[in-house]
């Protein structure tokens, strides 16, 4: 075959397969399957094309072109193809409920803390009365007494839009301890486990002296279950990077902390945004006297069993792959 031939024969190609090309580099999201199968079959001729003319008819306008043509549509179809609208998709399908599985062990192990510390606070608040001054202080103690839960004053005192901004940035601190506590191999997670776990069962402990730990789940029923959720989740995250750095593996020290820290962190990433419906609901539901108790049980149900869901996401296969 002579060169001219050779154009004849196949630059019709050529140009419907840069015309194909320049299409998809152009608008990269409106590539479908049809569409890469073609460019793929037309990339493979156009290799066959370069090997052909860089034997055949070295130095030629056609070689050059069809050189030029081959490394453009290379670094094209073998670069990694994101599409950056769908991160946050992705991130809420795939990501988080897959970090969020893989660490279901030491979110069990969280929960087990924490229960251990709050069966030990309701335990020590039970026997040792003396317990309540030192945990909430004369004046709470005096308000217990006189039949009258210390929150009560929350509405009053400061104005809900203010103190549900200042709970949010307060429950958000415990969480970013805890799980950043990890780094401390796990010893500041547990900390915050222990702490949390403890005070939740001794201020229980205490309101039961005054028969006022109705009044008390009451008022923690809309935003406890969620808060209580978070803090484990994330402090159970912090565990994982502590395991990480104790734990000897089959797998480098170094491969076991980057997968350690990237699962953690797509756990903490998943967690945060449930802080500020927390926060509005502490502020504005939880201290209000207009709110049934029913319906606030309810709200603090449904916010837990939305967050398992987001979290577990019971579409996802392949789990902790």
């Amino acid at each position: 075959m002579d060169y001219a031939a050779f154009l004849a024969l196949r630059e019709p190609d050529w140009l419907d397969f840069e015309r194909r090309l320049t299409a998809a580099q152009q608008k990269p999201r409106e590539v479908g399957y049809e569409d890469l199968e073609e460019l793929a079959i037309g990339y493979r001729q156009i290799l066959h094309d370069n090997a052909l003319a860089a034997a055949r008819f070295p130095g030629t306008g056609a070689s050059r072109r069809l050189q030029k043509l081959a490394i453009v549509a290379t670094r094209w179809l073998h670069r990694p193809h994101r599409d950056r609208s769908s991160w946050f998709l992705r991130f809420w399908r795939v990501d988080f409920p897959r970090a969020f599985r893989a660490n279901r062990q030491n979110t069990a192990a969280a929960v087990y803390v924490f229960l251990v510390a709050a069966a030990f606070g309701l335990g020590l608040a039970a026997m040792e009365t003396s317990l309540a001054t030192v945990l909430l202080g004369e004046r709470s103690v005096s308000d217990l007494t006189n039949g009258h839960l210390w929150t009560e004053s929350l509405v009053t005192a400061v104005p809900p839009a203010v103190s549900s901004s200042a709970i949010a940035r307060n429950n958000l601190g415990v969480a970013l301890v805890g799980w950043a506590g990890g780094a401390l191999a796990g010893i500041g997670s547990l900390y915050i486990l222990f702490l949390n776990g403890f005070l939740l069962g001794a201020v229980f402990g205490v309101t039961m002296h005054f028969s006022m730990e109705r009044p008390l789940a009451e008022f923690v029923s809309a935003h406890g279950p969620l808060e209580l959720t978070l803090i484990i989740v994330t402090a159970g995250a912090g565990l994982r990077m502590g395991r990480a750095l104790l734990e000897a593996t089959d797998a480098p020290r170094r491969e076991a902390l980057e997968s350690a820290g990237r699962d953690g962190l797509t756990i903490l990433l998943g967690c945060l945004p449930w802080f500020v419906p927390l926060g509005l609901i502490e502020g504005f539901v939880s201290p209000s006297s207009e709110v049934p108790a029913g319906l606030k049980a309810v709200i603090g149900v449904s916010l837990v069993a939305l967050f398992l869901i987001a979290a577990g996401n019971p579409f996802l296969k392949g789990e902790d792959k």
